[in-house]
């Protein structure tokens, strides 16, 4: 007879053998056999299942956890907590033209991830209020006296030391950048300036400060950070993109041109102020050119930069065209627009013989103006009257000329390159007079269609002047619109939008224009781009830190089953298979030793009689 032996040396030693005649006892029917294996691959399936959805709760967290920190990055209004010592700062004094802001920002510590930007708040008080601090004049109202620079700047640095706990001074970076003011200084005292603050500052603060933090940028790079704040606050460098979620696929500039990856689709910005109108907007192809000549401009237009914290990684790479055109704005253009009128107005009469505007009696008659406005503009010798007839369509025909446009290819405003933009893809953001001619008249700001826009433009420039008066006693304007927004908001409408269709030829169809004030309730300063560019390279010492901390633990979390529900259900199998065989096993050495028994040897099993004593040794 055989006999088969099992044995364990954990957790405490034993063994024990049985003869084949007990194996028919052990080895069940062929039906208890399929109820057992059900079993078995029923417990594994559901352990399984618990680990798969564990992950899978696991992995809804994480896009939980994105979520939630990006809606906290976006409506954080709670007081930081500056007891927290994993809490990080960053400053930045906007040196502008009316007068100097100081920004205080901070973040936690970075989670490791490669992929993921600083997460980068503004600070708020204790009673939730933004620590911003502002003074006046602009800096570079002490052009002729640079040595009161570092006392000019003095208050703004003390008001954000009271707000930083002084233990983190030291690991706390201050940039101080100067725009339109200074860049219109020589290049002498734009130096003097700077130089009185790089020696002055490290003596009265112990900020983390050096000779680099203290500049007069371009209005290029003043762009690009304004691109980079918006877009921040929007989430669209955040690269663990959802179904459903606009992406784009990019030509990683220097990288290998045959590669392309596919990203989360940043918003282009529109901005139209009173002097100037901007554009930056992200281009994802390589770009050709019609001419070298234009290839020559388009460098001082295109700029070319990482926000990740590594070198090395392509995948945080952005191309951004940026182009500011002076003299664009609403308000600059209607003193073009006026200036031509008076000119022009001047020239015609002297020929024609004719005092056509020289008197309240017989008002040039001005497309521009809502109906029956009546205006006075120009100098006092060449005082010209106007009055408004409300024709919103010839007063676009008026304002093409002003755009200035050229003939040449992937050109827009005052024949500047423009790279193309595909509007099948993409999406645009239009601040200050983009959103006011909109909403604070008109009452539409938000989603932009045009042709809907057209229609109440032209309905507001045709309604007489009385009445848009009697409407705005009313109150039906928004609480901010003023009797100057009223009368030069038919000149405004007309002037957007031959800016965004003719300008940018932007077509009547495009339906991504998203006009706004604020971008989730609150300001976007380009100082948060700003800091967040200056501070791409500050993660990189937490990531080797948690290198550092998790190098012997590595291999555990490699070879995780939770982390790797695949190797498990190959494992899983494995074991089901092995089980099979041993059953199989089993069943052969019952057979064999079933035709070995003789008949009298076994009619206990015939007969369902009780089994004899089995000689078990333990």
């Amino acid at each position: 007879m055989g006999r088969i032996s099992f044995s364990c040396l954990f957790p405490a030693s034993w063994h024990f053998s049985l003869s084949s005649q007990v194996l028919p006892r052990l080895l069940i029917p062929s039906l208890r056999q399929l109820l057992f294996i059900g079993l078995v691959v029923c417990l594994v399936g559901l352990l399984y299942l618990l680990l798969v959805t564990g992950q899978g709760h696991a992995s809804w967290s994480r896009k939980d956890s994105h979520f939630h920190r990006h809606l906290a990055r976006v409506t954080d209004v709670e007081a930081t907590d500056t007891s927290n010592p994993n809490l990080n700062y960053g400053l930045v004094v906007d040196c502008g033209s009316s007068g100097s802001r100081v920004f205080v920002y901070c973040w936690p510590r970075h989670n490791g991830n490669p992929h993921e930007l600083l997460d980068i708040r503004q600070m708020r008080d204790q009673h939730r209020k933004p620590v911003v601090m502002k003074i006046k004049p602009g800096i570079s109202e002490l052009a002729t006296t640079p040595e009161k620079a570092s006392d000019y700047i003095y208050p703004l640095l003390s008001f954000a030391a009271q707000h930083i706990p002084k233990n983190k001074h030291q690991e706390t970076p201050l940039y101080i950048l100067c725009t339109a003011g200074m860049r219109i200084l020589p290049d002498s005292q734009q130096e003097a300036l700077l130089e009185d603050l790089r020696t002055d500052i490290p003596v009265h603060f112990n900020f983390l400060f050096s000779d680099s933090h203290v500049e007069v940028i371009s209005g290029k790079q003043e762009g690009v950070y304004a691109w980079i704040g918006i877009n921040f606050v929007l989430g669209r460098f955040n690269h663990v993109h959802n179904d459903g979620e606009a992406v784009v696929e990019v030509q990683v500039p220097g990288g290998d041109q045959q590669e392309a990856l596919v990203r989360k689709r940043t918003a282009g910005v529109l901005d139209m102020g009173g002097v100037s109108t901007q554009i930056a907007y992200e281009v994802p192809k390589t770009v050709s050119f019609a001419s070298p000549q234009q290839e020559e401009v388009a460098k001082n237009l295109l700029a070319e930069f990482n926000l990740g914290c590594d070198a090395h990684r392509t995948e945080h790479v952005y191309r951004v065209y940026v182009s500011t055109f002076l003299g664009f704005g609403g308000n600059a253009a209607r003193q073009r627009y006026e200036e031509s009128l008076v000119r022009n107005t001047a020239t015609r009469n002297k020929l024609l013989g004719q005092h056509v505007g020289e008197s309240v009696e017989s008002p040039l008659l001005d497309p521009c103006l809502p109906s029956d406005l009546q205006d006075e503009v120009g100098p006092p010798t060449q005082r010209l009257y106007l009055r408004g007839t409300g024709d919103f369509d010839q007063c676009r025909q008026l304002l093409q000329p002003f755009l200035n446009r050229t003939n040449e290819t992937q050109t827009s405003l005052n024949g500047i390159y423009q790279p193309a933009i595909d509007y099948s893809n993409s999406q645009f953001y239009g601040f200050s007079e983009f959103y006011y001619c909109t909403e604070d008249v008109l009452r539409m700001g938000g989603d932009y269609n045009s042709s809907k826009y057209a229609r109440a433009a032209k309905s507001y420039c045709a309604t007489q002047w009385r009445t848009l008066k009697e409407r705005f006693d009313s109150g039906l304007y928004a609480s901010h619109a003023d009797l100057h927004r009223l009368k030069y908001q038919c000149f405004k409408s007309a002037w957007m939008y031959e800016v965004f269709h003719s300008g940018f030829s932007f077509p009547t169809n495009y339906k991504n224009l998203k006009t706004a004030l604020l971008v989730y309730d609150k300001e976007v300063q380009w100082t948060l781009g700003a800091i967040l560019y200056r501070t791409r390279f500050l993660p990189l010492r937490d990531i080797q830190q948690e290198s550092l901390k998790g190098a012997h633990s590595h291999w555990r979390h490699s070879f995780s089953f939770v982390n790797n529900h695949y190797l498990f259900l190959a494992c899983f199998f494995i074991v089901l298979l092995s089980i099979l065989l041993y059953l199989l096993r089993l069943r052969r050495i019952h057979r064999r030793a079933a035709q070995r028994c003789t008949p009298s040897a076994v009619p206990w099993l015939e007969e369902g009689l009780g089994s004899p004593t089995l000689p078990i040794n333990l």
